[in-house]
């Protein structure tokens, strides 16, 4: 079982240009039909065209809500400045069609009560504090069914980026987790995969979900990983920069990761 992650960047490339490069992105990423792409930063507006979709930043002008097809229309101005201005972002999945989706569930990582209370013991400053509010975070599962008889709970996960202080994407990165943990049934493959934006060197989280208290893979070496539980899992690899490469530039300024799982 192919499991891939990447974060599409909203669909710009590196170095930066006006159009967007989403279907591109989404036909080499799908070309030799993974079993699971897991992707973030999605503009809102292609959210429906994968298997499960959920918001997190919601089309906006400033304060209003906008549609997504507006949202859309603004971005394509100028695609690599704008960004996710106005067109918002979520989290998206793909899942061949060997698999069989039994069930979806989703959770908002950095709700205002959590946020409170990890600020209180974290002791976060004022500017942390408002960092970790500027845009709402969501983690997405899906329970599959796979050919051999397994099913498997795949959750995705994009984490806030304050590279400031990386304890509130570590905090969200334990929620993420255990929400995994507690949608799986007993007899579950867990996966959690995505853009935790921590990295293990430095992450508390992630060597405690790869000790043998919790029983995870071991993280990669960026801040894009794919931890699996339940399963034996390959060794995670990074795409090199020449599988992304399109038309001058490269596409997004995440390498997609990926692993197998047997």
């Amino acid at each position: 079982m192919l499991v891939r992650s990447w974060n599409l960047f909203h669909g710009n490339t590196v170095p930066p240009q006006r159009r967007a490069f989403l279907d591109e992105m989404m036909r080499l990423a799908t070309a030799d039909d993974p079993d699971v792409l897991c992707a973030q930063e999605v503009p809102a507006w292609a959210l429906g065209t994968f298997d499960v979709g959920d918001v997190a930043a919601r089309p906006a002008i400033g304060p209003f809500p906008i549609t997504a097809e507006l949202g859309r229309r603004l971005t394509e101005i100028d695609c690599g400045r704008l960004r996710s201005a106005f067109s918002g972002q979520g989290n998206a999945i793909y899942v061949s069609p060997r698999l069989r989706v039994i069930s979806r569930h989703s959770l908002t990582l950095n709700p205002l009560r959590f946020r409170s209370v990890q600020a209180r013991a974290l002791r976060l400053g004022p500017v942390a504090r408002l960092a970790w509010a500027k845009e709402r975070r969501v983690a997405q599962a899906v329970r599959l069914a796979i050919p051999d008889g397994r099913t498997c709970l795949v959750t995705n996960v994009h984490c806030t980026s304050f590279p400031a202080d990386e304890r509130l994407a570590d905090a969200e990165l334990l929620r993420a987790a255990w929400f995994a943990v507690s949608t799986a049934a007993p007899e579950d493959v867990v996966v959690l995969a995505g853009d935790f934006n921590a990295r293990a060197a430095r992450s508390r989280t992630l060597r405690d979900l790869t000790a043998p208290e919790w029983g995870f893979s071991g993280a990669g070496p960026g801040i894009d990983h794919i931890l699996v539980r339940g399963a034996t899992a390959s060794a995670l690899r990074r795409w090199p920069d020449e599988e992304r490469r399109y038309d001058g530039g490269l596409l997004s300024d995440h390498a997609p990761v990926e692993l197998d799982i047997s």
